[in-house]
C-alpha cells in the first residue's frame, strides 16, 4: 500500500481519524515497558499517546510524506517508512500491534494479516480499527454518479478500499494464525470538514485522477449533490462511516 498524503491537510482539516481513537487505546491498553507497533501511524499523534503510557513504540507507514509529518511532531518517536504487506522488521517481536483507519487502504488483506502475525511475540495483541462492509456506502455511491455524470471509469475500477464484513476479516485472520478475541462492526455518522468535496479532495484521490482537471469541479458538484438529503444535517455533512473493530491475538 502507498499513496501520497498532504500529511499537513490531514492534520489541520481530517483530525477526527485520530481524535475519535481514545477508546480504541483503552481497549489496547499500552503499558510500560512494552514493545509496540503502530501500523499505519500517520502523523504519529496516536504513536505519541501509546509513548506516553510508557511503552516503546514504533510508527511505520506506507507514506513518505505521512512519517516526514510525524518525525516532525514527534522526533524522539521511532518512526519508519513500510508497508504492512511486506514487513520487514529486524526488531520483531513485539508485545502488540496497533493500526487505525488504515487497513480499508490494503485490499490484500492476507498479506497484511501475515505481516502483523510475524511482527508478534506469541501471546501478543492485535487490536485494530477501520472501515467495514457499508462503510462511507453513501459516499460511495455518489462518487459514482459523479463520474457517470462526467463520463469517466466505474467507480469499481477506481476503488483503493477495502471494507469486510466480520466473517470476512475472521477469516483473513485465522488464515493467518490469529485467534479473534473480539470483532465488532458498527455505525458512526461523522462531520467532516470541508463537506463532502473536502473529504473526497483528501481521501478520493484515484478518482479526481480519472476526471480531466477541466471537469473536476462539475464532478465534485454531482457527489455534494448527490448526498445533500442523505448527509447533510444542518449545513454539516456527515460521512456515513462503519467502523470494523478488532481484538485478536497470536497464541503463545
Amino acid at each position: 500500500m502507498s499513496k501520497s498524503w498532504d500529511a499537513t491537510t490531514y492534520d489541520a482539516a481530517h483530525a477526527y481519524v485520530f481524535t475519535l481513537a481514545a477508546d480504541l487505546l483503552d481497549l489496547l491498553a499500552p503499558a510500560p515497558g512494552e514493545r509496540i507497533l503502530d501500523v499505519g501511524c500517520g502523523t504519529g499523534h496516536l504513536t505519541a499517546k501509546i509513548s506516553h503510557a510508557g511503552a516503546t513504540v514504533v510508527g511505520v507507514d506506507a507514506s513518505a510524506d505521512m512519517i516526514a509529518q510525524a518525525r516532525a511532531n514527534y522526533p524522539h518517536i521511532d518512526f519508519r517508512v513500510a508497508d504492512v504487506t511486506a514487513l520487514a522488521l529486524d526488531d520483531a517481536q513485539f508485545d502488540a500491534v496497533f493500526s487505525n483507519a488504515v487497513l480499508h487502504w490494503v485490499p490484500n488483506a492476507d498479506a497484511a494479516a501475515n505481516g502483523i502475525f510475524r511482527a508478534l511475540r506469541p501471546g501478543g495483541r492485535f487490536v485494530a480499527e477501520f472501515g467495514g462492509a457499508g462503510n462511507v456506502m453513501q459516499v460511495c455511491r455518489a462518487i459514482a454518479a459523479g463520474l457517470a455524470a462526467v463520463g469517466g471509469p466505474s467507480f469499481e475500477s477506481l476503488s483503493p478500499w477495502y471494507y469486510p464484513s466480520i466473517a470476512q476479516y475472521a477469516a483473513v485472520l485465522d488464515r493467518a494464525g490469529f485467534e479473534v478475541v473480539f470483532a465488532r462492526l458498527f455505525d458512526r455518522p461523522t462531520p467532516v470538514d470541508g463537506g463532502i468535496r473536502g473529504w473526497v479532495e483528501m481521501f478520493g484521490s484515484s478518482f479526481l485522477n480519472a476526471v480531466p482537471l477541466q471537469r473536476r469541479d462539475e464532478f465534485l458538484t454531482h457527489v455534494e449533490r448527490a448526498v445533500e438529503a442523505s448527509l447533510v444535517k444542518d449545513g454539516t455533512c456527515y460521512a456515513d462511516y462503519r467502523r470494523l473493530r478488532i481484538n485478536a491475538r497470536r497464541p503463545a
